[in-house]
Protein backbone atom coordinates (compact mmCIF):
# COMPACT_ATOMS: atom_id res chain seq x y z
CA UNK A 1 0.00 0.00 0.00
CA UNK A 2 1.34 3.23 -0.98
CA UNK A 3 2.36 5.38 2.33
CA UNK A 4 0.99 8.52 0.88
CA UNK A 5 -2.70 7.03 1.09
CA UNK A 6 -4.05 6.45 4.62
CA UNK A 7 -6.36 3.61 4.27
CA UNK A 8 -10.18 4.26 3.89
CA UNK A 9 -9.04 8.13 4.03
CA UNK A 10 -11.03 10.76 2.02
CA UNK A 11 -8.29 10.98 -0.77
CA UNK A 12 -8.09 6.84 -0.94
CA UNK A 13 -12.26 7.53 -1.77
CA UNK A 14 -11.57 10.62 -4.02
CA UNK A 15 -9.25 8.36 -5.61
CA UNK A 16 -11.45 5.02 -6.13
CA UNK A 17 -14.30 7.43 -7.17
CA UNK A 18 -12.24 8.54 -10.46
CA UNK A 19 -13.46 11.70 -11.04
CA UNK A 20 -11.98 11.88 -14.47
CA UNK A 21 -15.03 9.04 -15.35
CA UNK A 22 -17.61 11.29 -14.67
CA UNK A 23 -16.91 12.94 -17.92
CA UNK A 24 -18.40 9.62 -19.45
CA UNK A 25 -21.53 10.22 -17.13
CA UNK A 26 -22.50 13.12 -17.79
CA UNK A 27 -21.64 14.43 -21.05
CA UNK A 28 -25.64 12.19 -21.96
CA UNK A 29 -26.80 14.29 -19.58
CA UNK A 30 -25.75 17.29 -21.32
CA UNK A 31 -26.49 16.09 -24.94
CA UNK A 32 -30.34 14.96 -23.61
CA UNK A 33 -30.94 18.70 -21.91
CA UNK A 34 -29.22 20.19 -25.26
CA UNK A 35 -32.37 18.60 -27.27
CA UNK A 36 -34.50 19.20 -25.01
CA UNK A 37 -33.88 23.06 -25.10
CA UNK A 38 -33.59 22.61 -28.92
CA UNK A 39 -37.21 21.12 -28.98
CA UNK A 40 -38.33 24.40 -26.60
CA UNK A 41 -39.08 21.86 -23.52
CA UNK A 42 -35.77 22.34 -21.46
CA UNK A 43 -36.38 22.12 -17.57
CA UNK A 44 -33.12 22.80 -15.56
CA UNK A 45 -34.38 21.18 -12.19
CA UNK A 46 -35.14 17.47 -13.45
CA UNK A 47 -32.14 17.94 -15.76
CA UNK A 48 -29.64 18.45 -12.38
CA UNK A 49 -31.42 15.75 -10.52
CA UNK A 50 -30.26 13.70 -13.73
CA UNK A 51 -26.86 14.76 -13.96
CA UNK A 52 -26.59 13.73 -9.82
CA UNK A 53 -27.91 10.77 -10.62
CA UNK A 54 -26.00 9.35 -13.41
CA UNK A 55 -22.71 10.99 -11.72
CA UNK A 56 -23.43 8.92 -8.63
CA UNK A 57 -24.41 5.62 -10.50
CA UNK A 58 -20.82 6.15 -12.67
CA UNK A 59 -19.03 6.17 -9.23
CA UNK A 60 -20.99 3.38 -7.66
CA UNK A 61 -20.06 1.53 -10.78
CA UNK A 62 -16.20 2.30 -10.42
CA UNK A 63 -16.52 1.12 -7.07
CA UNK A 64 -18.03 -2.28 -7.97
CA UNK A 65 -15.77 -2.67 -10.53
CA UNK A 66 -12.73 -1.70 -8.30
CA UNK A 67 -13.97 -4.03 -5.52
CA UNK A 68 -15.06 -7.27 -7.91
CA UNK A 69 -11.81 -7.04 -10.47
CA UNK A 70 -9.51 -7.34 -6.68
CA UNK A 71 -11.65 -10.03 -5.86
CA UNK A 72 -11.66 -12.07 -9.11
CA UNK A 73 -7.81 -11.38 -8.74
CA UNK A 74 -7.86 -9.14 -12.47
CA UNK A 75 -5.96 -6.44 -10.89
CA UNK A 76 -2.79 -8.35 -11.47
CA UNK A 77 0.41 -6.51 -10.63
CA UNK A 78 1.28 -6.02 -14.30
CA UNK A 79 -1.79 -3.86 -14.68
CA UNK A 80 -1.42 -0.93 -17.30
CA UNK A 81 -4.28 0.93 -16.47
CA UNK A 82 -4.61 3.71 -13.41
CA UNK A 83 -4.14 1.97 -10.36
CA UNK A 84 -7.31 0.69 -7.87
CA UNK A 85 -8.44 1.45 -4.32
CA UNK A 86 -8.90 -2.12 -3.41
CA UNK A 87 -5.85 -4.06 -4.71
CA UNK A 88 -3.68 -0.97 -3.83
CA UNK A 89 -5.12 -1.32 -0.24
CA UNK A 90 -6.06 2.35 -0.46
CA UNK A 91 -9.64 0.81 0.80
CA UNK A 92 -10.57 -2.61 2.45
CA UNK A 93 -12.94 -4.83 0.69
CA UNK A 94 -15.44 -4.55 3.33
CA UNK A 95 -15.31 -0.76 3.50
CA UNK A 96 -15.66 -0.64 -0.10
CA UNK A 97 -18.43 -2.92 0.42
CA UNK A 98 -19.96 -0.55 2.88
CA UNK A 99 -19.28 2.39 -0.26
CA UNK A 100 -21.11 0.69 -2.83
CA UNK A 101 -24.50 0.68 -0.77
CA UNK A 102 -23.69 4.10 0.74
CA UNK A 103 -23.91 5.22 -2.58
CA UNK A 104 -26.30 3.43 -4.11
CA UNK A 105 -28.69 4.79 -1.61
CA UNK A 106 -28.14 8.35 -2.38
CA UNK A 107 -28.32 7.50 -6.20
CA UNK A 108 -31.55 5.65 -5.52
CA UNK A 109 -32.71 9.11 -3.47
CA UNK A 110 -31.65 11.29 -5.87
CA UNK A 111 -32.92 9.73 -8.70
CA UNK A 112 -36.80 9.02 -7.17
CA UNK A 113 -37.21 12.77 -7.39
CA UNK A 114 -37.65 12.23 -11.31
CA UNK A 115 -40.66 10.36 -10.62
CA UNK A 116 -42.57 13.54 -10.29
CA UNK A 117 -41.94 14.41 -13.80
CA UNK A 118 -41.43 11.04 -15.44
CA UNK A 119 -43.75 8.55 -13.51
CA UNK A 120 -43.34 5.72 -11.79
CA UNK A 121 -42.29 3.81 -14.95
CA UNK A 122 -38.94 5.17 -13.86
CA UNK A 123 -38.68 2.70 -11.08
CA UNK A 124 -37.89 -0.04 -13.74
CA UNK A 125 -35.28 2.23 -15.19
CA UNK A 126 -33.39 2.59 -11.89
CA UNK A 127 -33.83 -1.16 -10.88
CA UNK A 128 -31.91 -2.22 -14.56
CA UNK A 129 -29.12 0.55 -13.97
CA UNK A 130 -28.89 -0.83 -10.37
CA UNK A 131 -28.93 -4.67 -11.46
CA UNK A 132 -26.42 -3.48 -14.68
CA UNK A 133 -24.13 -1.95 -12.37
CA UNK A 134 -23.40 -5.16 -10.71
CA UNK A 135 -23.84 -7.44 -13.54
CA UNK A 136 -20.96 -5.32 -15.75
CA UNK A 137 -18.30 -7.51 -13.48
CA UNK A 138 -20.31 -9.78 -11.06
CA UNK A 139 -22.35 -12.75 -11.09
CA UNK A 140 -21.75 -16.25 -12.71
CA UNK A 141 -21.71 -14.52 -16.56
CA UNK A 142 -19.95 -11.07 -15.89
CA UNK A 143 -20.89 -8.98 -18.64
CA UNK A 144 -17.35 -7.25 -19.31
CA UNK A 145 -15.59 -10.33 -19.30
CA UNK A 146 -17.66 -12.05 -21.99
CA UNK A 147 -17.38 -9.41 -24.22
CA UNK A 148 -20.70 -7.46 -23.66
CA UNK A 149 -19.17 -4.21 -22.51
CA UNK A 150 -18.92 -2.35 -26.00
CA UNK A 151 -23.57 -3.04 -26.30
CA UNK A 152 -23.76 -2.06 -22.25
CA UNK A 153 -21.77 1.12 -22.74
CA UNK A 154 -24.18 1.99 -26.06
CA UNK A 155 -27.33 1.17 -23.68
CA UNK A 156 -26.14 3.07 -20.61
CA UNK A 157 -23.89 5.80 -21.59
CA UNK A 158 -26.20 6.38 -24.83
CA UNK A 159 -30.24 5.45 -25.00
CA UNK A 160 -30.59 5.51 -21.04
CA UNK A 161 -28.74 9.04 -19.97
CA UNK A 162 -30.00 11.05 -22.99
CA UNK A 163 -33.08 9.34 -23.65
CA UNK A 164 -33.97 9.39 -19.68
CA UNK A 165 -32.69 13.16 -19.40
CA UNK A 166 -34.80 13.84 -22.78
CA UNK A 167 -38.16 12.06 -21.56
CA UNK A 168 -38.35 13.50 -18.15
CA UNK A 169 -38.36 16.82 -20.01
CA UNK A 170 -40.33 16.37 -22.26
CA UNK A 171 -42.66 13.20 -21.90
CA UNK A 172 -41.67 11.98 -25.77
CA UNK A 173 -39.43 10.35 -27.64
CA UNK A 174 -38.12 11.16 -31.02
CA UNK A 175 -36.01 10.06 -33.86
CA UNK A 176 -33.66 12.96 -33.01
CA UNK A 177 -33.41 11.37 -29.82
CA UNK A 178 -32.38 8.03 -30.88
CA UNK A 179 -29.53 9.49 -33.08
CA UNK A 180 -28.18 11.58 -30.55
CA UNK A 181 -28.47 8.08 -27.71
CA UNK A 182 -26.64 6.40 -30.42
CA UNK A 183 -23.97 9.31 -31.22
CA UNK A 184 -23.20 10.05 -27.33
CA UNK A 185 -22.91 5.76 -27.02
CA UNK A 186 -20.59 5.57 -29.89
CA UNK A 187 -18.06 8.40 -28.49
CA UNK A 188 -18.06 6.76 -25.08
CA UNK A 189 -17.34 3.36 -26.06
CA UNK A 190 -13.84 4.72 -27.80
CA UNK A 191 -12.74 5.23 -24.16
CA UNK A 192 -13.67 1.62 -23.63
CA UNK A 193 -12.03 0.53 -26.00
CA UNK A 194 -8.98 2.28 -25.50
CA UNK A 195 -8.88 0.63 -21.93
CA UNK A 196 -9.66 -2.45 -23.67
CA UNK A 197 -6.96 -2.12 -26.50
CA UNK A 198 -4.09 -1.22 -24.01
CA UNK A 199 -5.24 -3.92 -21.55
CA UNK A 200 -5.54 -6.63 -24.38
CA UNK A 201 -2.61 -9.01 -23.34
CA UNK A 202 -3.59 -8.85 -19.63
CA UNK A 203 -6.97 -9.20 -20.34
CA UNK A 204 -6.59 -12.86 -21.83
CA UNK A 205 -4.01 -13.82 -19.17
CA UNK A 206 -6.89 -12.80 -16.73
CA UNK A 207 -9.04 -15.08 -18.76
CA UNK A 208 -11.91 -11.54 -19.36
CA UNK A 209 -12.56 -12.46 -23.08
CA UNK A 210 -13.37 -8.46 -24.43
CA UNK A 211 -14.15 -7.98 -28.22
CA UNK A 212 -10.75 -6.97 -28.81
CA UNK A 213 -9.10 -9.99 -27.10
CA UNK A 214 -11.95 -12.16 -28.87
CA UNK A 215 -10.86 -10.69 -32.49
CA UNK A 216 -7.47 -9.08 -32.05
CA UNK A 217 -5.69 -6.24 -32.16
CA UNK A 218 -5.92 -4.87 -35.76
CA UNK A 219 -9.75 -5.28 -34.96
CA UNK A 220 -9.63 -3.05 -31.68
CA UNK A 221 -7.55 -0.86 -33.49
CA UNK A 222 -9.96 0.19 -36.43
CA UNK A 223 -13.04 -0.42 -34.18
CA UNK A 224 -11.72 3.03 -32.20
CA UNK A 225 -11.60 4.90 -35.46
CA UNK A 226 -14.38 3.48 -36.69
CA UNK A 227 -16.59 4.33 -33.77
CA UNK A 228 -15.65 8.05 -33.75
CA UNK A 229 -16.29 8.25 -37.92
CA UNK A 230 -19.80 6.47 -37.14
CA UNK A 231 -20.90 9.09 -34.95
CA UNK A 232 -19.55 12.19 -36.76
CA UNK A 233 -21.13 11.17 -39.84
CA UNK A 234 -24.35 10.46 -37.33
CA UNK A 235 -24.82 14.53 -36.28
CA UNK A 236 -25.17 14.91 -40.29
CA UNK A 237 -28.57 14.00 -39.83
CA UNK A 238 -29.67 17.11 -37.96
CA UNK A 239 -28.89 19.33 -41.40
CA UNK A 240 -31.65 17.15 -42.63
CA UNK A 241 -33.76 18.54 -40.16
CA UNK A 242 -33.14 21.78 -40.25
CA UNK A 243 -30.56 22.21 -37.42
CA UNK A 244 -27.43 23.55 -39.29
CA UNK A 245 -24.96 23.95 -35.98
CA UNK A 246 -25.85 20.51 -34.70
CA UNK A 247 -24.61 19.22 -37.51
CA UNK A 248 -21.53 21.16 -38.71
CA UNK A 249 -20.12 21.63 -35.03
CA UNK A 250 -19.35 18.30 -34.23
CA UNK A 251 -17.23 17.23 -37.55
CA UNK A 252 -14.56 19.37 -35.28
CA UNK A 253 -14.48 16.69 -33.24
CA UNK A 254 -12.94 13.97 -36.48
CA UNK A 255 -10.14 15.77 -37.03
CA UNK A 256 -9.05 15.49 -33.12
CA UNK A 257 -10.27 12.13 -33.01
CA UNK A 258 -8.41 11.13 -36.40
CA UNK A 259 -4.79 12.13 -34.63
CA UNK A 260 -5.51 10.52 -31.67
CA UNK A 261 -5.72 7.35 -33.74
CA UNK A 262 -2.78 7.73 -35.50
CA UNK A 263 -1.22 8.09 -31.92
CA UNK A 264 -2.54 4.87 -30.43
CA UNK A 265 -1.30 2.86 -33.62
CA UNK A 266 1.95 4.17 -33.33
CA UNK A 267 2.33 3.25 -29.49
CA UNK A 268 0.65 0.51 -30.50
CA UNK A 269 1.02 -1.40 -26.70
CA UNK A 270 2.14 -0.01 -22.71
CA UNK A 271 1.26 2.20 -20.33
CA UNK A 272 1.94 4.90 -22.96
CA UNK A 273 -1.18 4.04 -24.49
CA UNK A 274 -2.70 6.24 -21.26
CA UNK A 275 -2.07 9.05 -22.54
CA UNK A 276 -4.34 7.87 -25.04
CA UNK A 277 -6.83 7.67 -22.77
CA UNK A 278 -6.39 11.07 -21.75
CA UNK A 279 -6.95 12.27 -25.10
CA UNK A 280 -10.08 9.99 -26.00
CA UNK A 281 -11.86 11.51 -22.84
CA UNK A 282 -10.97 15.23 -23.95
CA UNK A 283 -12.58 14.37 -27.58
CA UNK A 284 -15.32 12.60 -25.97
CA UNK A 285 -15.57 15.96 -23.74
CA UNK A 286 -15.24 18.12 -26.95
CA UNK A 287 -17.77 16.42 -29.11
CA UNK A 288 -20.38 16.26 -26.18
CA UNK A 289 -20.39 20.09 -26.32
CA UNK A 290 -20.07 20.69 -29.64
CA UNK A 291 -23.01 18.62 -30.32
CA UNK A 292 -24.92 20.58 -27.25
CA UNK A 293 -23.54 24.13 -28.04
CA UNK A 294 -24.99 23.40 -31.72
CA UNK A 295 -28.16 21.56 -30.73
CA UNK A 296 -28.83 25.35 -28.45
CA UNK A 297 -27.98 27.71 -31.36
CA UNK A 298 -30.20 25.51 -33.58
Amino acid sequence: MSQKIRQNSIRAWLLASRPKTLTGAIIPVLIGSALAYMDGAFNWLPALICALFAGLMQIAANFINDLYDYLKGTDREDRLGPKRACAQGWISASAMKIGIIIVLIIASLAGSTLLLWGGYKLIWLGIICVAFAFLYTTGPYPLSYNGWGDILVLIFFGFVPVGGTYYVQTLTWSPSVTIASLICGLVVDTLLVVNNYRDREADKKSGKRTIIVRFGEPFGRYLYLSLGIFASCLCWYFLANGHLYAAILPQLYLFFHIRTWQKMVKIHSGKKLNSILGETSRNMLLLGLLLSVGMILS
